[in-house]
């Protein structure tokens, strides 16, 4: 869920641990934004959208982990992970100079509330988030069995600037070329994946907040969605604390019930999220 400067020693020596990784990509987005993929324990089992610890070493010789949503679907080979830099984040301030070859710490127990289980059967699924928050919707709108139980996906992402929107553009236009999802979902899979990315800073075809967009309407217009309802409708979000809070107002007030693995409802919220300071 959920940071070039010469790699320092802490990241370019490798993590004599069990739970070690070897990083086997990495793609830099923005000076604040970065992707990138390790090894997959052979053991791991996860559902898509759940989160896991990783992190580094840290300079006092103990692991320093954060909870980072896996943005690779359940049946990928490897592991993708999106993330902020933070120039002084204990974690992302080392983590954003990994390379091909280096090694991370990842603790192999995978949670989190963002899963299909955790939300009654429903026609329509709504994925809210911002910035990289968008990490467990990666991952769910690559799984098949997201299009086997809904009718339609909509993903709506929010980020100030443009290139900030970069890797889910990137992603969406990705899934909906991908021949083995086509071949497993058929030649009609994509049209059910709507994309609605917009910016709060730089002017975009799309602008405003996810809140804004939903309270005032305009979401549904652009879409042609007559709106969100309880019987119909479901929603999973993503994002910073204050969002969380708005977004849960504003989806209750449509009549939408939180939920949980143990308790499936209307919608889910992610507690975990990886914020500005890591």
């Amino acid at each position: 869920m959920t940071e070039q400067a010469p790699v320092n020693e802490a990241v370019a020596k490798p993590v004599t641990l069990p739970d070690a990784q070897t990083v086997t990509s990495v793609q830099h987005w923005t000076d604040r934004l970065f992707s990138f993929r390790v090894t997959r324990p052979q053991s791991l089992r996860f559902r898509s959208g759940e989160f896991v610890m990783i992190g580094l070493m840290g300079d006092n010789g103990k692991p320093l982990l954060r909870a980072y949503s896996i943005a690779s679907p359940a049946w990928d080979d490897e592991l993708e992970f999106y993330s902020i830099k933070v120039q002084d984040g204990p974690l992302t301030s080392k983590l954003q100079h990994i390379q091909p070859g280096d090694q991370i710490i990842l603790r192999p127990k995978p949670v989190g509330t963002l899963v299909l289980d955790a939300l009654l059967p429903g026609k329509r699924l709504w994925f809210f988030a911002t910035g990289t928050g968008l990490a467990p919707f990666a991952s769910l709108m690559r799984d098949p069995d997201t299009y086997e139980r809904y009718d339609q996906i909509v993903m709506m992402h929010t980020c100030r600037d443009v290139a900030e929107l970069d890797y889910g553009r990137q992603l969406v236009e990705d899934i909906k070329s991908d021949e083995m999802l086509s071949e497993l979902m058929g030649d009609g899979f994509a049209d059910k994946l709507l994309y609605y990315p917009t910016t709060t800073r730089e002017d975009s075809a799309n602008m405003g907040r996810i809140t804004d967009n939903l309270s005032s309407g305009k979401v549904f217009a652009d879409l042609g969605i007559a709106g969100i309802s309880p019987e119909h409708d479901r929603g999973m979000v993503c994002g910073s604390l204050a969002f969380n809070t708005d977004m849960k107002e504003i989806l209750e007030g449509f009549g939408l019930e939180e939920g949980a693995n143990s308790d499936p409802k209307q919608y889910v919220v992610e507690k975990a999220f990886v914020g500005d300071g890591v």
